[in-house]
């Protein structure tokens, strides 16, 4: 006759298993959360680099708006025309906005 192993031997030997699969499966989340946090992080420092630049041209901006040349330069992207300033007008013209003749000002400190 042939000795088997007692129940209980069994049952532990079952539930280690079932803990080792499942600690297998809590580290490999813990891991992809890790790179998950990683990578929202460097989102997030982007995204804060940028609205670092965006203050700081704002500043500039409010800093060169009591420049009257500055201003004059900025309408004149807008389409003004000075007063003293005649325009001529291409009927063959392509009716749109050329983006390389509009262009903002440089904003320098």
């Amino acid at each position: 006759m042939t000795k088997r192993p007692p129940i209980l031997m069994i049952l532990l030997s079952v539930l280690a298993g079932l803990g080792i699969i499942q600690m297998t499966v809590l580290i490999g989340y813990s891991i992809y959360r890790t790179v998950e946090f990683h990578q929202q992080i460097r989102e997030l420092e982007a995204r804060v680099t940028l609205l670092k630049q965006d203050v700081a041209d704002l500043s500039n901006m409010r800093q060169k708006s009591f420049d009257p040349e500055f201003l004059r330069q900025l309408a004149r992207c807008q389409g003004y025309v000075g007063e003293k300033e005649e325009v001529f007008v291409d009927q063959k013209a392509v009716q749109g906005v050329n983006e390389a003749e509009c262009r903002l000002p440089v904003l320098r400190p």
